[in-house]
């Protein structure tokens, strides 16, 4: 593995570009938001792209009614969050702000909240656990470079042993993808597969095989992926489960990138110089 250390991107200072406001949720997560938000935080605000603000929900077992964030005050809402539900009031809020244009990007874990909030699931696509089920949805993976959507019951949300992993691009000529390679060595991380869900409006951009000698599902299960909501943008990546596992160049460029086409529809932040190979995953610190 290829370890570097420096600025990801150009700064879009240099580009010309205006920076866009994002905002992260966390507060909640069976995975280390402490540790994650502040890693992605450093890598969007080095870009040059964002102007990045954190917004931390009360703990667990707290009184949820007062955390409503002003989703319309931002360009792109990143989630780290995965735990008890929102009051009624923050998430009519949100399903606004997605479905009249706010951009939308849904990080790992993220996948795996609001099991009962059918509209958060028509944005996100796929999700996993919480009791995700045949009625939550069909399962979504390739078989021999055709998407399947199977409606076969069973539990919705799985992985086998961190380890790494290739990624494949099944769409390289989306502005997310383009210029990826086909297909890149990513960084240990939970490999997320029989994620089910309405998957309605959705592409899959990439997906890695589920190895079962890694307890893993046997099918190229889906990893990047794009979906409509109303007006509004999502980017959906199932990595990104540790520290380690957003510290792979194919994370962050992806992450950038999903983020900055949620918020516009284009993508302007390069591909580095220091990106993955199928032969050789490349981390920075």
């Amino acid at each position: 593995m290829l370890l570097a250390i420096g600025s990801l991107t150009v700064s879009a200072r240099v580009l010309g570009a205006e920076r866009l406001k994002l905002l992260i949720v966390d507060g909640q997560n069976n995975h280390e938001w402490q540790v994650t938000t502040p890693i992605m935080q450093r890598y969007f605000q080095e870009s040059g792209r964002f102007e990045v603000e954190v917004a931390t929900s009360p703990p667990a077992r707290h009184d949820m009614s007062k955390f409503r964030p002003k989703f319309s005050d931002y360009d792109v809402v990143v989630s780290n969050y995965n735990g008890e539900p929102w009051s009624q009031a923050a998430q009519v809020d949100f399903q606004a702000y997605v479905f009249n244009g706010g951009g939308f990007v849904v990080v790992h874990a993220a996948n795996n909240a609001f099991a009962d909030w059918p509209e958060y699931n028509q944005m996100i696509g796929l999700g996993g656990w919480n009791s995700r089920d045949e009625k939550s949805g069909p399962y979504v993976y390739f078989r021999e470079g055709a998407i399947v959507r199977d409606e076969t019951a069973g539990r919705g949300g799985s992985h086998g042993s961190q380890h790494e992993f290739l990624v494949t691009l099944r769409n390289g000529d989306h502005p997310i993808t383009s210029g990826l390679p086909p297909s890149w060595l990513h960084t240990k991380d939970e490999l997320y597969d029989r994620l089910r869900g309405p998957a309605k409006s959705m592409e899959v951009l990439a997906t890695a095989y589920a190895d079962p000698e890694q307890r893993g599902s046997g099918r190229d299960e889906p990893m990047l992926m794009v979906l409509d909501y109303g007006s509004g943008r999502v980017f959906h990546t199932t990595l990104g489960h540790a520290d380690y596992s957003m510290q792979c160049v194919g994370f962050i460029t992806t992450l950038l990138r999903g983020a900055e086409w949620a918020a516009t529809g284009e993508v302007t932040i390069p591909v580095p110089d220091d990106f993955p190979t199928a032969e050789k995953s490349s981390a920075r610190q």
